[in-house]
């Protein structure tokens, strides 16, 4: 870069002058790359030294200071981030089938939860499944107030003036007089093919990095801090359901596709009626074999219970409705070669197999790294360095290795020696009895379990702190800045009184150390569930931290309780095993986890970390209908229900916010009755429980006998 070196103070009038033009474009240059490509050209180092170079010439000469001047341009690097919305009713993503089998299990799964017989009518809706982004758009009073994304299902992003760019004949800026007077839409935001490539033909001519592929540039063009750049690049949408409503829309999800229509909002035209799994089938081979030929992209199809009576019976499960289910297209895949066969050490120790490939594109991807399972997988596949490999991306996400590719006459390398000592810290692997998964048993004494624990802590469904992604773990860790949570929330004050400035080390600079700690700051508050998943406890998942959240409600509450699981109290230990899905096993690993003194000392320091910055643990989050008169509430169900099937009459339980629980204690509120009730039913009757027979649970959930549902035409709708 011209004139960069040279010393300030020796540069002229017209030197200066010319300096200040080349910075100002330069700065220009680099906030497009970083704010709207999300490409930076350089570290953040070297962008500093380029605005601080600015600002002292200016200094030196402030008549010459530009109308352009990066330190007067307010809409050149907007405000960091976006506002966050929770959902009033999640958002939820949907389970996958990928072949034939999983379709027809969808639909028994149904018909068994609904206690419906094989001869019983059963109506589905398929649609394309859109590869973009979801949104949801919410109206009040019928005028559009908010547009957020998914983000994750509880809280997304508030994208509004992005989404408001896009023209009225696509997103409707009111509702007709039919409408609900609050009703929230939710679709899917994408980019067509044909603008997908007229956009990189854009960016090639601009010297700009062209995007991998048009889900990317939506969510690029999505996402941007300033509304002029998405306006300057066509997004478009499709709408397919609704979440919040103040009014019923619909008696079928296809006549609710039909008012969407007629209020002006754009539906997939190709949605058709299906009245069984061959009709489904059917439909997802046809748009299968056009797939290449429709102006957007698609991954799949997804299948939908057509009557929304039958939607709502079925409810959720997990982060996913039981009304619905994605049918995804095969995986693509590409064949590349093994160059090295590497362990990776997970949080809890497992020692995972990956193969380092030659760099390959799979679906747009390029693929450098696949999964190998684990132990037996690697020798069941028999996959050896050097060998030629098919790879693919499962559900066109995790790249793995399906096959070797066989080369006759060709010399293989021996077969892969897998381990019995942990890679990264040398303590013994172990397999116990019965497991495929092999295991460090190091513990906090290991790094590579260390560092993973950091980044399942910082990651997206725990605490989801921007900017502390697996390289940044590493680098604070191998500088030993971060060693634990409570490091994480400690950084800021540390770095204030170092005389090592982080912002000066290779990778960093001004702008990134206050995007990281501007982040930690915001999730230093943080719900109870998101909290419990993130302490990296084995088999606590996403779906098991929420049921333990919403059984205990606070954390005061939720470690009290553990504490006594851990001393081996057994009424503690049987009100934990009481909740829905959690057995033996995972309240062993509680157990244990608690007994471990380091654990909670490590807890301690975590919460005092986040109290020095204001934040804290909230209360569980509780989306169901709050007032309902089993909000709150203990329910266990014994004998046989024959209103509903004993899953759904859980699942209305749960939605009207009740703890669904095995097993009958003094804690349980209510025990609903069915016929032939043995044991449950006489130790509720002995403790003085509210015991409720099947009418009177209907009446207090205002549930009746479901009717049959209504026959449906078999063939497909145009």
């Amino acid at each position: 870069m011209t004139g960069t070196d040279d010393s300030i103070e020796s540069l002229t009038r017209e030197q200066a002058e010319a300096e200040l033009a080349r910075l100002a474009a330069e700065i220009a240059r680099h906030d497009h790359a970083y704010h709207v490509l999300a490409a930076p050209l350089i570290d953040d180092a070297g962008y500093d030294a380029l605005v601080r170079r600015n600002a002292a010439i200016e200094a030196r000469f402030p008549d010459l200071v530009r109308a352009d001047s990066p330190a007067r341009r307010v809409g050149g690097r907007p405000a960091e981030g976006f506002g966050k919305v929770v959902h009033r009713i999640p958002m939820l993503s949907l389970d996958n089938a990928f072949s034939e089998e999983d379709v027809a299990e969808f639909s028994l799964k149904v018909r068994r939860f609904l206690g419906l017989g094989a001869e019983a009518a059963l109506a589905f809706v398929a649609e394309p499944k859109i590869d973009g982004l979801s949104i949801n758009l919410r109206y009040e009073e019928r005028r559009l107030v908010q547009a957020a994304t998914r983000g994750d299902g509880g809280e997304g992003e508030d994208v509004t003036a992005n989404l408001l760019t896009l023209p009225a004949a696509m997103l409707p800026r009111v509702l007709p007089d039919d409408a609900p007077d609050s009703i929230e839409i939710r679709g899917e935001v994408y980019m067509a093919k044909a603008d997908f490539l007229d956009l990189n033909r854009r960016q090639a001519e601009a010297g700009d990095k062209p995007f991998a592929n048009p889900r990317n540039a939506a969510a690029g063009s999505l996402r941007q801090l300033d509304p002029a750049v998405t306006a300057g690049r066509r997004l478009s949408l499709f709408v397919y359901a609704v979440g919040d409503s103040s009014g019923a829309l619909a008696a079928s999800h296809w006549d609710l596709l039909a008012r969407f229509k007629a209020w002006g909002f754009p539906v997939n035209p190709l949605s058709a009626r299906a009245g069984s799994v061959a009709e489904l089938l059917a439909f997802y081979h046809t748009l299968g074999e056009h797939r290449a030929e429709l102006p957007y992209d698609i991954d799949g199809v997804v299948y939908k219970i057509d009557a929304i009576d039958l939607q709502q019976r079925l409810g959720m499960v997990s982060r996913s409705p039981r009304w619905a289910i994605a049918h995804k297209f095969p995986a693509e895949q590409a064949t590349t070669r093994v160059e090295r066969i590497e362990i990776q050490v997970g949080r809890t120790g497992a020692l995972t197999p990956v193969a380092i490939l030659t760099p390959v594109n799979v679906g747009g991807v390029v693929v450098t790294r696949a999964t190998l399972h684990n132990e037996d997988e690697i020798a069941r596949k028999d996959v050896r360095v050097g060998d030629s490999v098919i790879v693919q991306r499962a559900g066109d996400v995790i790249p793995q290795v399906v096959e070797v590719v066989a080369e006759p006459g060709a010399e293989r390398a021996p077969a892969f020696a897998f381990p019995e000592v942990c890679p990264a810290c040398g303590a013994h692997a172990e397999r116990p009895e019965g497991e495929v998964i092999r295991r460090c048993v190091g513990g906090l004494t290991c790094p590579a379990q260390a560092k993973e624990r950091l980044r399942h802590f910082a990651s997206r469904l725990a605490f989801d702190i921007e900017g502390l992604g697996d390289r940044n773990v590493e680098f604070l860790w191998d500088r030993e800045l971060v060693r634990t949570p409570a490091d994480i929330f400690r950084l800021e004050a540390r770095e204030a009184a170092s005389l090592t400035r982080l912002e000066n080390c290779d990778g960093w600079g001004k702008r990134s150390v206050e995007k990281l700690f501007a982040a930690i700051r915001d999730r230093a508050t943080i719900g109870l569930e998101r909290f419990i998943y993130a302490l990296g406890i084995r088999q606590i998942g996403e779906a098991t931290a929420r049921r333990l959240a919403r059984h205990y409600g606070t954390l005061a509450a939720w470690r009290e309780a553990m504490d006594r699981v851990a001393a081996g109290e057994a009424e503690a230990r049987a009100d934990l095993e009481a909740i829905e899905d959690i057995g033996p096993s995972v309240a062993e690993d509680l157990a244990a986890f608690f007994a471990e003194a380091h654990n909670s000392e490590a807890i301690d320091q975590l919460l005092a970390a986040m109290a020095a910055l204001g934040g804290g643990v909230g209360p569980a989050r509780v989306v169901e209908a709050a007032d309902s008169p089993l909000a709150g509430r203990s329910v266990v169900f014994t004998g046989t229900l024959t209103a509903m099937t004993r899953p759904e009459a859980k699942a209305r339980a749960e939605a009207m916010g009740a703890k669904v629980v095995g097993r009958v204690s003094r804690k349980t509120d209510f025990v609903v009755v069915g016929a032939d009730a043995g044991s449950k039913a006489t130790a509720a009757r002995d403790l003085g429980l509210a015991v409720l027979t099947e009418a009177e649970w209907l009446a207090l959930c205002g549930a009746a006998p479901a009717a049959p549902p209504a026959p449906v035409a078999p063939a497909l709708d145009a």
